[in-house]
C-alpha cells in the first residue's frame, strides 16, 4: 500500500513538473522543471527495485542532459530577455491533446493489463527473473566499472572531457567588462 502512495506521489510531480516544462516560457525554469521530471522517474525506477535504471537516470539525464540544456541556455541568455507572458496560451487544444491521448492510453493498457482477474491477457504471464541473476549482474557490472582493470581509464577520460567542457561552458558565458552595462 505504501509503495502505491509512493508511486502516486512521484507520478503527481512527474505529471506536474512536465506540463510546467511545455507551458513555461523561461526555458530556464522549463529546464529545472524537467530535471525535477527526471527525478520523479529515477524514483519510479528505484520504486520498481530497477536500482541501476535509477542510478543511470539520475546520472546521464539530470547529471548530464539536463546540465547541458542549462549550459545552452546560460549561453545564449541574451536571446532569452522577452516581454511576452510567461505561460502558453494554447489551453484548449493542451486539454484536447490530453484527453485523447488519455483515451487512447487507457483502451491499450486496460487490453494489455485487465483489471479482472480471470481475464486473459494479451502479454501472457510476466516471466520470473531470479532476484540473484539481478543483483549479481548489477555488482559484478559496478566492480568492473571501478576496478583498476576494467574501465577506470575510460572514466577518468570522459571526468576530464566534462571538466574541460564546464570551465569552457563558463569562459563563454561569463560577460565580457564591456557587456555588464548591457545587462
Amino acid at each position: 500500500m505504501s509503495q502505491q502512495i509512493i508511486f502516486f506521489i512521484l507520478a503527481a510531480i512527474i505529471l506536474t513538473s512536465a506540463i510546467v516544462v511545455v507551458t513555461m516560457r523561461n526555458l530556464f525554469h522549463a529546464a529545472l522543471a524537467l530535471m525535477v521530471t527526471f527525478l520523479g522517474v529515477a524514483g519510479i525506477y528505484i520504486l520498481l527495485e530497477a536500482g541501476f535504471l535509477g542510478m543511470a537516470q539520475l546520472l546521464v539525464y539530470i547529471g548530464a542532459i539536463s546540465i547541458l540544456i542549462i549550459f545552452a541556455i546560460m549561453m545564449t541568455r541574451r536571446l532569452m530577455q522577452t516581454t511576452e507572458t510567461p505561460y502558453n496560451s494554447q489551453v484548449i487544444a493542451a486539454v484536447v491533446g490530453t484527453v485523447i491521448t488519455m483515451a487512447i492510453l487507457f483502451i491499450v493498457i486496460s487490453r494489455l493489463y485487465p483489471l479482472t482477474p480471470g481475464t486473459e491477457s494479451l502479454l501472457g504471464a510476466a516471466p520470473q527473473v531470479d532476484p540473484a541473476i539481478i543483483e549479481g549482474s548489477v555488482a559484478r557490472m559496478g566492480r568492473s566499472f571501478v576496478s583498476a582493470d576494467a574501465y577506470v581509464l575510460p572514466f577518468e577520460i570522459a571526468s576530464v572531457l566534462l571538466l574541460a567542457a564546464l570551465v569552457g561552458s563558463i569562459i563563454i558565458a561569463w560577460p565580457r567588462s564591456g557587456e555588464e552595462d548591457n545587462l
